[in-house]
Parts: C-alpha cells; sequence; structure tokens
C-alpha cells in the first residue's frame, strides 16, 4: 500500500504555516533544508503572478490561515495542470512530513529485510534477539525452561 499523498492544503500548510516555525528548534538541518526547497519551488511555479508573490510573501512572514488557504488554491490548481510538479512537491512534502514524525511513530509488527533475510520486531522499544539458521530463540516467561 502506498503511502498518503499530502494535498495541496497540506503541503500550503507544511511549507507556510508557523506551527511548523515554532517547533523550528527541534527539526533537523535536513528537514529545515528541505522546507526551504519545497518553498522555492513554490515560489518559483509562481513567479510573475505579483498578488500571489505578495500573498507568498506575507505568508513566509506572517503564516495567517487566510494566506495559506489562497496559495493552496493556487498550488491546487499548478498540480491539477502539472503532473510533474505536482509528484516533485509531494514527494518533497513526504519526506519532509515523515521526518518530521518519525518520533510519534508507534511500530507494531515491524519487518526490516536486510540482503534477503528478514527480521521481525512487534515493538519498536522491545529488544531485537537474532538467531542464526537452524538455531531457534526460545524466550521464557516466568516459567523456567523444562
Amino acid at each position: 500500500m502506498e503511502p498518503a499523498t499530502l494535498t495541496a492544503a497540506g503541503i500550503a500548510t507544511l511549507a507556510f504555516s508557523k506551527a511548523i516555525e515554532k517547533t523550528a528548534e527541534t527539526l533537523t538541518a535536513s528537514v529545515l533544508n528541505k522546507l526551504n526547497n519545497l518553498r522555492e519551488k513554490i515560489w518559483q511555479r509562481f513567479k510573475g503572478n505579483q498578488k500571489l508573490e505578495q500573498t507568498l510573501a506575507k505568508a513566509q512572514k506572517e503564516g495567517s490561515k487566510a494566506d495559506v488557504d489562497l496559495i493552496a488554491a493556487y498550488l491546487q490548481v499548478a498540480m491539477d495542470t502539472d503532473s510533474k510538479f505536482a509528484q516533485d512537491i509531494q514527494q518533497l512534502a513526504q519526506e519532509i512530513n515523515q521526518e518530521i514524525n518519525i518520533d510519534k511513530i508507534e511500530g507494531r509488527n515491524v519487518q526490516n529485510v536486510y540482503g534477503g533475510e528478514a527480521y521481525q520486531n512487534n515493538d519498536s522499544k522491545a529488544p531485537i534477539f537474532q538467531g542464526v539458521d537452524n538455531s531457534p530463540i526460545n524466550i521464557h516467561y516466568n516459567t523456567p525452561p523444562s
């Protein structure tokens, strides 16, 4: 199943909302660079549209909901008419969103596959015990091994 793609409204909010800026001290340099790259792509797309350039500047400075909503409307039209642009900014926004939310993930039944061998961990905070081929690992809880 593919991860859900962010809508134009979600992308505009991610790029220009002051809520993101307020958490800037907790964001990594990678996320900040990607956010700047996302904003730059949006700015480049609407270069020459004076009204929208003013709105972009105002949104980047103040981040008001009305400005972000207007940007989202223009962004939706641009995404509908240019699939390459839509794919580029959706991918970048998805990467940013994933990095911002990575600490909030409560993994269950996580399976990592490296070099054709699969290792499964049912709790992301639990220790991982790894055996070799044909060497079972037995863990006994509250009962002594027989």
